[in-house]
Parts: C-alpha cells; sequence; structure tokens
C-alpha cells in the first residue's frame, strides 16, 4: 500500500500509512497571536482525523492546544517528556485524549506501525523569555515507510546515527517570520541534513503558511522562497533523493522502496 502525504501547511503533516493516520503538529487556525496564515486556507475538520498525534515541542505552533481540542476523544497524542507537568492546558486536554510523553528513545506501537522518538536540536521552552520547558524530540514511524518528522532542528552530525535508515524525511526549510534563530534548518542546511539521512525521498514542511501581521513586505522571499530552495539545493547536494513540494492542502505519494 503506498505511503501518502498530504501537507496542511506550515508544519501540520498527514502521514498515511499501513492503514493508519498520523499527523504531525497540528495547527489548524487561521491565527496564532501576532501570526496570520498568509497562504492556504485552514485545513477542514476532516484533518483532525487521525490515530496518533505527534508534538515534537512546547512552541504554541507546534504544541497548539486549540488544535489539539478539535481532535476526536481517545484519540492518542505524543508528546516530549515533561509537556504535562508544563501546561495546565495540556492536562486538561489529557482527559479527554490519551496523552503519552515520550523522551528520546521511547517507542509505541500504533496498530501496525511503531513511532520512535528521536532527539532534536532546539530549543525547549514554551515561551521565549522562560517558565515552562520540556527537551524536544522528533519522530521515526516505521511501517511501510520509514518516515523521520524532525520537529524543528538545527542541524547536528549525529542525526542520522540517531535515526538509523530513512526513507521518507520530513524536514523544515524555514520559518514563520523574516528571520531563523538558533536550533531551526533553512532550506541549505535541511539540503545538508539530506546527505547524512540519505532518504529515498525528502518534503519540505514549516515554511511558506504563517506570518507576522503587517510584515508582508519585510524580507518576503523568506515566505515564498523556502521551498523552491530547498528543491535547488537538494538537486545539488542530494541528487539521488526525490524532493516532492505539494501545495497547502495536497496528498503526494513518494517513492519509499528502494
Amino acid at each position: 500500500m503506498p505511503v501518502e502525504i498530504t501537507w496542511w501547511g506550515h508544519a501540520t503533516v498527514a502521514v498515511r500509512d499501513s492503514g493508519t493516520t498520523v499527523l504531525t503538529d497540528p495547527l489548524f487556525g487561521r491565527r496564532l497571536g501576532h501570526l496570520h496564515r498568509r497562504a492556504g486556507s485552514p485545513p477542514p475538520p476532516s484533518a483532525a482525523e487521525a490515530d496518533v498525534v505527534l508534538v515534537s515541542h512546547l512552541h504554541s505552533d507546534h504544541l497548539h492546544l486549540a488544535s489539539l481540542a478539535r481532535l476526536a476523544p481517545g484519540t492518542r497524542v505524543l508528546v516530549p517528556r515533561g509537556a504535562l507537568h508544563a501546561l495546565a492546558g495540556l492536562r486538561r486536554l489529557s482527559l479527554r485524549l490519551a496523552v503519552y510523553e515520550m523522551a528520546a528513545g521511547d517507542r509505541i506501537r500504533i496498530g501496525p506501525l511503531t513511532v520512535r522518538a528521536v532527539p532534536a536540536a532546539h530549543d525547549g521552552r514554551r515561551w521565549a523569555f522562560g517558565g515552562a520547558q520540556a527537551s524536544p524530540i522528533g519522530y521515526l514511524v516505521e511501517g511501510e515507510s520509514r518516515t523521520y518528522y524532525s520537529g524543528d532542528t538545527g542541524l547536528f552530525p549525529a542525526m542520522a546515527q540517531l535515526t538509523g535508515p530513512v526513507d521518507l524525511a520530513l524536514l523544515p526549510v524555514g520559518g514563520w517570520g523574516p528571520y531563523l534563530g538558533h536550533g531551526h534548518l533553512n532550506a541549505e542546511r535541511a539540503a545538508e541534513a539530506l546527505t547524512l539521512l540519505r532518504p529515498r525521498s525528502a518534503i519540505p514542511v514549516h515554511y511558506g503558511t504563517f506570518w507576522p501581521m503587517g510584515m508582508s513586505a519585510v524580507r518576503p522571499h523568506e515566505f515564498h522562497g523556502p521551498g523552491e530552495e530547498f528543491e535547488r539545493y537538494a538537486a545539488r547536494l542530494a541528487p539521488d533523493v526525490e524532493v516532492h513540494r505539494p501545495a497547502h492542502g495536497e496528498s503526494v505519494r513518494p517513492a519509499v522502496a528502494r
């Protein structure tokens, strides 16, 4: 059965593997604080239908409580270890959702899939000025494909060693503002990650969706350009990797067999 990937914008991706739907970092709304959805319509209600949801870290564009509240009761939600202690709103949601805390190296079986948490190099705080925190993670989903969702991360030498073999990589290539801070991949560094991971296919995420209000004219190429730039860098640095760049709401079936 082919693996199907649907990009809903930002870091929200539905992975359909072995008849099971995995949803990453759901962010369904039009607004998030000072950010607005500048491209792509908000995902339809059906986007919240998932067998398991993967949350990579505490930042509100990844652990978005209002989006998690749209999930059906009993949906399994994997979060970094310490997230329940850190966020009262998540503890309240755990009364109706099946929330499991994960640390790097932990595994959980979801039907025919195995989901393993892997390290990420990113800021673990909820807010930039401190407070609640939990170590960020990425995930490796093993079924028909070995799909790596990195969450937000910087490039680090042990990335491939810690994930093991990867068929499909979902990598962030941009951000939600004119400048990327520490612990992020831009288009070039994401392509460099391909040289370490050596997947069969790759899909860029975390770009071209949200942008600060009133800043449309500030470095607009940082909003529009990262996906195409990733394709160009990947073609030069990792020419054997098949890159797919779906539009918002579009589904693709990348090659994963070797």
